[in-house]
């Protein structure tokens, strides 16, 4: 119980430094805004469960007169238990499958739904929508289909074994002693890495700490992936600072680069994948002092039901993509 409560306590702190202003969603271009204060802190607890629970209910929802977004879903069962999911079950959604409770009536008495509502728009906000399936036959041509629904993968990709565990704020000490702020996915070195979400190359080439690297950016603008510790000598697939990516689409290997000032070093005991997901409220929140890393253990487990099926160029060696998924907001 008191567990519990100071968990609540958290919250309503870090919800309090936020003033709300519109909630401004450009869908018929490519940005989506969120205009409100600066939230310093994202509580992301949620299970698999949870997760699978919150996309059964938004797609059965989608073709009904109260479409419920998916991060609302899952911001409502939050609320309700008040971040707590260890005895999560999925009767919590029911008044909400059932048409009885109002979000937004809900969301205007109670802070905390509002929290969770910004919050979590911010950290799963789009990866469920609408998207084009587009898909490469063995004879070369295209198959595209107009589909709703989950439109993010894994970021290992299908037909390769990983092991993990929630190492979320695990203790590390290369260069100074810090918290582990992603997730590391164990695998073989050469494993196919898969771009989780459509958006744009941020960054890319060495980093000490994550060896080869990638950051790519959602294009609301509010999620920056990092995927580190790609292959020595020949880390990424056709990747540079600016390019346009879809979900499902290979942008590196799997290696154990970095912890070395050197580039190209294989410095990390074991191969593994580092995949961390930052949220973005603020332009100065993405390289400032209150940056937001979330745990991601349990998203990773829930995305491992959609994998991205790859393939081998013979002649170039690299892997694509069987199919990827193009959004309606990528840009021209």
């Amino acid at each position: 119980m008191k567990k519990n409560i100071f968990a609540v306590l958290l919250l309503l702190i870090a919800f309090s430094a936020v003033t709300f202003g519109e909630l401004i969603k450009h869908r018929d271009t490519e940005e989506v805004a969120v205009s409100s204060g600066n939230i310093k802190w994202v509580d992301f607890s949620v299970t698999k469960s949870a997760l699978s629970d919150a996309l059964a209910l938004s797609l059965k929802s989608h073709e009904t007169e109260n479409p419920l977004a998916f991060s609302d879903i899952l911001a409502y069962a939050s609320a309700k238990c008040y971040g707590e999911y260890k005895n999560y079950k999925s009767s919590v959604l029911t008044p909400l499958a059932e048409g009885k409770v109002s979000l937004d009536e809900m969301s205007a008495e109670n802070s905390l739904l509002r929290y969770y509502r910004e919050a979590y728009g911010a950290a799963v906000g789009g990866l469920v929508g609408p998207y084009t399936s587009v898909t490469t036959l063995e004879d070369g041509s295209v198959v595209e289909e107009e589909k709703y629904g989950l439109r993010a993968f894994s970021p290992i990709a299908s037909g390769y074994y990983y092991t993990a565990y929630d190492d979320f704020g695990a203790s590390r000490s290369y260069g100074y002693k810090r918290s582990h702020l992603g997730h590391d996915m164990l695998g073989s070195v050469g494993t196919p890495i898969i771009a989780v979400e459509s958006g744009t190359v941020e960054a890319c080439g060495w980093n000490q700490y994550g060896g080869w690297r990638i950051g790519i950016r959602s294009f609301d603008g509010m999620r920056y992936y990092y995927y580190a510790h790609l292959r020595k000598d020949h880390p990424y697939n056709d990747i540079y600072e600016g390019k346009i990516v879809n979900a499902g689409e290979v942008i590196g290997y799997l290696g154990m680069t970095g912890y070395s000032a050197k580039e190209n070093t294989n410095n990390i005991n074991v191969p593994h994948l580092h995949f961390g997901l930052e949220l973005i409220f603020e332009p100065e929140q993405k390289d400032g002092y209150n940056q937001i890393w979330i745990d991601v253990y349990a998203l990773t487990q829930f995305l491992s039901g959609n994998k991205s099926s790859v393939v081998k160029n013979e002649g170039s060696g690299e892997y694509y993509a069987k199919t990827v998924y193009v959004y309606p907001e990528t840009p021209d």
